[in-house]
């Protein structure tokens, strides 16, 4: 059998999960992803296909799952290291009985440990502060406190709901929008539930979006989503860059309509400067490491590890996103 491992965080990470691969004995080739279109394209012809890919954030398209199901060696599995499917074309996949496997439940605590820690940055200024500490300078701002503030959280699935937990411990109320609502969940923690996401957006002092990107949701939060907003509320996106108009947040951000935006994703991957984020002090990104804990990258390693060795190996405990 030979693979394609793809996803760094798995490679850099030291932990069980190597072991789990080596033991499969399997042919593994690496690449440094994310990986775009032509990127994959021009392993799965240079290797001669894989018999799976164990992959991060890299575009597996319909032009690769095809490439990849006429290699001389046939494509039987798709394994996503993590939970976002939307750099995949799962119905594609699905259309050609190909099944994609994921991780849900490994990185929750992290990944809201994260968005914290970008809500706590941006009330605070760390980025300007820490900036001017550096320089040899005292020049200091005042911040906010975020006990108080209403907290609103778009999309309440795990990562949502650990949000939520959080933000109790702070002392902020909770306002929330999602799809499929965790009633129960919501009266142990007093989340107000919203008719629609826009209703987060226009009572929300800080909001955190949890929401999967698909093509109805891309550029949801853009100039007019934004005037809807209070004036210098918080926004932090754990989720997709594609769920935000990135030259409207940093205008907005600029013109002191929004208090702030922490991201941890960007719309392409990695961020190749010039771009609208850059420069802007009420504005902090990190490189999508919400997720890079070492407790987290063991845990999500090691379930996508077992997904492709035991799918590959006929037996069934693995977990599938598509059906067909």
């Amino acid at each position: 059998m030979r693979i394609l491992l793809t996803t760094t965080s798995y490679q850099d990470t030291p932990g069980a999960h190597h072991q789990a691969l080596e033991d499969a004995g399997f042919e593994v080739v690496r690449g440094r992803g994310p990986l775009h279109e032509a990127e994959m394209l021009a392993l799965v012809q240079k290797h001669g296909g894989f018999d799976g890919l164990l992959n991060g954030d890299d575009e597996i398209t319909a032009k690769v799952i095809d490439a990849a199901l006429a290699a001389p060696t046939k494509l039987k599995v798709i394994a996503k290291y993590g939970i976002g499917l939307d750099s995949i074309d799962v119905a594609h996949a699905t259309a050609n009985k190909i099944p994609v496997l994921f991780t849900p439940g490994v990185n929750h605590t992290t990944v809201a440990e994260h968005a914290f820690g970008l809500m706590v940055g941006l009330a605070k200024h760390f980025k300007m502060h820490l900036r001017e500490v550096e320089a040899g300078n005292w020049k200091r701002q005042t911040g906010t406190e975020l006990a108080g503030k209403t907290l609103g959280v778009i999309g309440m699935g795990r990562i949502g709901k650990e949000v939520i937990k959080r933000g109790a411990a702070f002392g902020m109320p909770a306002v929330a929008y999602d799809l499929y609502w965790d009633e129960d969940f919501a009266q142990q923690y007093n989340v107000q539930r919203a008719d629609s996401a826009q209703a987060v957006l226009t009572g929300a002092d800080v909001i955190s979006l949890h929401m999967n990107l698909t093509e109805e949701n891309r550029g949801f939060i853009n100039t007019a989503m934004i005037a809807q907003m209070k004036d210098t509320a918080i926004l932090i996106n754990t989720a997709r860059g594609g769920l935000v108009n990135e030259e409207d947040i940093a205008a907005a951000c600029k013109a002191g309509k929004l208090g702030g935006y922490g991201t941890d994703v960007v719309n392409v991957e990695p961020l190749h400067p010039p771009h609208p984020y850059l420069g802007v002090d009420n504005i902090m990104l990190t490189p999508h490491i919400g997720s890079r804990t070492v407790e987290s990258v063991g845990r999500q390693a090691m379930r996508a590890t077992l997904n492709l060795v035991n799918f590959l190996r006929g037996n069934d405990d693995y977990i599938q996103a598509n059906k067909f």
